[in-house]
């Protein structure tokens, strides 16, 4: 998986119709700065490099749970803290919010508080 991301946004010149981002709405940094800014939070690099990665992956696993979303949160947070520190960085709870900023669909079980809904 690519973790240096040097531009700010995200358009690849011709969209593999078998990629499950392509169906998406067109992501940016930019855009989700804008939405983040609206949610009171200020995106830093930590938040950044989880959002690109949650978009890889659901480029790999688009029917992921979840608990899978979030156990792989937690693999990229890992080094800067756990489940605690993904709170703080996504208040709104790190399965829902962190997929929404990503301009992902929020998975199956993201209601369940456990899974980072706060709402």
């Amino acid at each position: 998986m690519n973790t240096s991301w040097t531009s700010t946004t995200e358009r690849p010149a011709m969209r593999d119709p078998g990629d499950p981002l392509a169906a998406l709405d067109p992501w940016s940094e930019d855009l989700a700065r804008e939405r983040a800014h609206a949610l009171g939070i200020e995106l830093t690099e930590t938040h950044l490099h989880i959002l690109h990665a949650l978009r890889e992956n659901f480029r790999a696993h688009p029917d992921a749970h979840a608990r899978e979303v979030l156990e792989c949160m937690e693999c990229i947070a890992a080094p800067d803290g756990n489940k605690r520190h993904l709170y703080a960085l996504f208040p709104g709870g790190p399965v829902r919010q962190a997929c929404e900023l990503a301009g992902l669909p929020v998975p199956p079980g993201a209601s369940d508080p456990s899974f980072g809904n706060v709402m």
